[in-house]
């Protein structure tokens, strides 16, 4: 973990700001920003997830009229002041709003392109039968779990140290390909086990968030719009999969030609991952 401390002045009369980082800025994102005003003694979060994204609006106490801002460099973020006046109401919409936004973002790529585990996982399911039906009762299935466990740990209810969660959930991806490759059939147990590793999902998911502070003002918010980024990532992982081989589900050689050796490489990766997360 590195920290980098930038101090300054506003100008005379600023009350709003944002940060903004620079496209050609060599560092890890998402980066989080804590504001310290030694006037007031108060401290505020913002987090920025890309190169070329802005912060969420800091407004600075009514009292404060200077404060200490990240410097102006080329490969750091830079402080823009904003001076116009905006209503308490506006602009609380205004930073749920974007909020709103900033986490469905993170959410989505949180499984595109960046969950390759949870991206497999998915194809497991999809694999499964030739029918919307299967697909779609597991699918909600693993959602409801995962939103049950995201939002347990996120309120910090329950938790599982990484070093067990991530090797489980790679022996999900490869128990769901080789049950697809066995017993090709939606069941109750079926379900009964996505639902099981869709909690396990959900606990890796609430890891992602351990790296972004939630805004403690807008934590349901935040914590909602995380969610339904990652129901929207799958969403696409499901809409991808059909656009490339889903013409040839009704086809006889379906199953053989693509179904099987899709899962079979599946299943392989599942293997390995456990392996190495295990052992590393």
């Amino acid at each position: 973990m590195t920290t980098l401390i930038y101090s300054g002045v506003l100008p005379a009369g600023a009350k709003h700001f944002v940060l903004e980082s620079a496209p050609v800025a060599k560092i890890e994102f998402p980066l989080a920003y804590t504001l310290i005003v030694p006037a007031s003694q108060t401290m505020m979060t913002r987090w920025l997830e890309l190169p070329g994204t802005s912060s969420r609006t800091f407004t600075l106490p009514s009292d404060v009229g200077v404060a200490a801002t990240p410097a102006s460099t080329s490969a750091v973020p830079n402080a823009r002041p904003t001076g116009e006046d905006v209503s308490p109401f506006a602009l609380a919409v205004a930073r749920r709003i974007e909020t709103t936004g900033q986490y469905l973002r993170l959410g989505f790529l949180h499984i595109l392109p960046r969950g390759a585990d949870h991206i497999l996982f998915v194809l497991g399911l999809f694999f499964l039968g030739l029918h919307w039906r299967p697909l779609l009762s597991q699918t909600t299935a693993f959602t409801i779990a995962h939103t049950t466990t995201l939002g347990l740990s996120a309120y910090g209810i329950v938790s599982l140290p990484s070093r067990i969660v991530e090797p489980l959930i790679a022996v999900s991806i490869a128990f769901v390909a080789l049950e697809n490759i066995w017993r090709p059939r939606l069941s109750a147990a079926r379900l009964a086990i996505v639902f099981g590793f869709g909690l396990l999902h959900g606990l890796g998911f609430a890891s992602s968030l351990q790296e972004v502070p939630l805004p403690r003002d807008q934590f349901f918010t935040a914590l909602l719009a995380f969610n339904f980024g990652v129901d929207f990532g799958q969403l696409a992982i499901i809409a991808l999969a059909f656009l490339t081989v889903g013409w040839f589900r009704n086809q006889s050689w379906y199953r053989s030609r693509i179904v099987i050796p899709c899962c079979v490489l599946i299943a392989a990766v599942g293997v390995f991952w456990a392996v190495q997360r295990v052992f590393t």
